[in-house]
């Protein structure tokens, strides 16, 4: 049995999926610290002129809490900024009309805390992209077992070909001539519908 222990983010990027590609388990965990400057409350989609950053205000600016006590900021207006954004980029993608429901009754939800919105958003992209992963909220990690733990190897600040996760080849995306390769798991479930897991799967193997 595969374990994999990772950083919770939201509506994560292909690295995240294809890191995890082939876990049985993937473990969170609650009590870690919430870090600035990381994936925990952003994505990038690809919009007709750009990539985008739809970034989840928070409350305060509090270093070195638990991630599970990191409340979303309700005072702006962030949810319908996300799903416009995303209806932009996506509208006319294939498998649009399919999966946003999803996604869109996940952000409308309203948590009061992001760690509760990345974890169900995380459960939609695993049913969606037809994936048998369990996730497993741990206090700690436990020493005795067999566990991969990469928790803080996926960050913003680093280019994912640095580390030996994901290894894109291009697929239709719905804009722009140049290739994008490593957007939110939006970009991917969207424009490829169910054949998003084979890619990640196969995105993961080195040539």
């Amino acid at each position: 049995m595969k374990r994999v222990a990772i950083d919770l983010h939201y509506l994560p990027t292909l690295e995240f999926f294809a890191a995890i590609h082939d876990a049985d388990e993937v473990l969170i965990f609650p009590n870690d610290l919430y870090q600035r400057q990381s994936f925990l409350n952003r994505t990038k989609i690809l919009l007709a002129n750009k990539v985008e950053t739809l970034s989840i205000p928070i409350q305060g600016r509090r270093p070195k809490i638990p991630l599970s006590q990191v409340k979303i900021d309700y005072s702006q207006k962030w949810q319908s900024i996300h799903l416009r954004g995303i209806q932009s980029a996506y509208g006319k993608a294939p498998f649009f009309e399919y999966f946003f429901p999803y996604v869109e009754g996940a952000i409308l939800k309203g948590n009061e805390s992001l760690w509760d919105l990345n974890k169900e958003l995380l459960t939609i992209c695993l049913k969606l992209l037809r994936w048998p992963v369990k996730i497993g909220v741990l206090e700690n990690l436990p020493q005795e077992e067999e566990i991969i733990d990469i928790r803080g190897h996926i960050v913003p600040g680093r280019p994912f070909l640095e580390r030996d996760y994901f290894f894109p080849s291009p697929y239709p995306q719905v804009f722009g001539l140049d290739f994008e390769p490593n957007l939110s798991i939006l970009d991917l479930l969207f424009c490829l519908g169910p054949e998003a897991g084979k890619y990640l799967k196969d995105s993961a193997k080195k040539e």
